[in-house]
């Protein structure tokens, strides 16, 4: 596999040569880049971009030695408030030109929830609030393939591509060869079906294996009934499947730790290549 992290989890928003310092002396050479988040001094919302500030980015990449497996642009394509979604949407689209200029392989987000300051509500497993997901990524999919760039989209339990099988009638219903999968199968993972989380892991892979780029991973433990955040190795994540069904079918795929810290970085590899050799 090829490891890395999110960049904000290895040091604090900064200045962008501080920030790519702190990556390259952790000895980690791919990362998540949400610009917002990391760099310090840029405005990156819509509107700021420009071919210049691209390439300089993408040149003190290189000269330490960086390569951005997922530039992160998350919004929230179903956000009911139409003025906010519309103006993600843009957002996400100047990123592709971003992703394009410094070689990043995707710009990545997940799929929202029908609430405009993100809670939890039943409307977001509705079809009326898949097919608002449809209409902003389409304008999305349409701008990324005029550009020649890729979409990473991930599904996550309690968003609106909420399982392996929402996920799989979206790639089918998007239907563009610019449009991956970033899985993150702890993501899938909820109170309801954690005991069978090796069946989640290995339908996902049924379903559309043949389209996931980029993994997240992470662990996750039970509080109060509820899974919460643990640290690779640390929690109840069967990590078996997850390789295996990498190894037999997406070698040398992307796997970025989340939530992670430099102090447990290269432990955490170290371990998950122990268990990819193997299984």
């Amino acid at each position: 596999m090829n490891y890395g992290m999110r960049c904000h989890d290895i040091c604090p928003k900064g200045d962008i040569d501080t920030v790519l310092d702190a990556v390259k002396n952790n000895g980690i050479h791919q990362i998540q880049l949400a610009l917002g988040k990391s760099i310090d001094g840029f405005d990156f919302n819509y509107g700021h971009y420009s071919p210049g500030l691209a390439r300089m980015i993408r040149n003190k990449l290189e000269e330490r030695d960086i390569h951005v497996a997922v530039l992160g642009c998350y919004i929230n394509p179903t956000n009911p408030d139409e003025g906010a979604r519309q103006a993600e949407v843009r957002k996400f689209i100047e990123h592709l030109k971003y992703a394009r200029t410094i070689d990043a392989d995707m710009v990545g987000t997940e799929t929202g929830r029908y609430d405009a300051a993100f809670n939890v509500v039943p409307y977001t497993y509705t079809e009326g609030c898949y097919q608002l997901l449809l209409k902003s990524m389409r304008e999305i999919v349409s701008a990324a393939e005029k550009l020649g760039v890729i979409v990473g989209v991930e599904a996550v339990h309690d968003h609106t591509l909420y399982s392996p099988e929402m996920m799989r009638r979206f790639l089918e219903d998007i239907d563009s060869p610019n449009v991956e999968a970033i899985l993150d199968p702890v993501n899938l993972i909820s109170a309801e079906n954690y005991k069978d989380q090796d069946e989640v892991i290995n339908k996902a892979f049924r379903l559309y294996g043949d389209r996931i780029s980029v993994i997240h991973v992470k662990d996750f433990a039970i509080q109060d009934g509820e899974p919460v955040f643990a640290n690779v190795g640390d929690g109840l994540f069967h990590y078996e499947p997850l390789m295996k069904n990498l190894k037999q079918d997406k070698p040398y795929t992307a796997m970025l730790l989340e939530e992670s810290n430099t102090g447990r970085y290269h432990s955490d590899v170290k371990h998950l290549q122990e268990i990819y050799d193997r299984v």
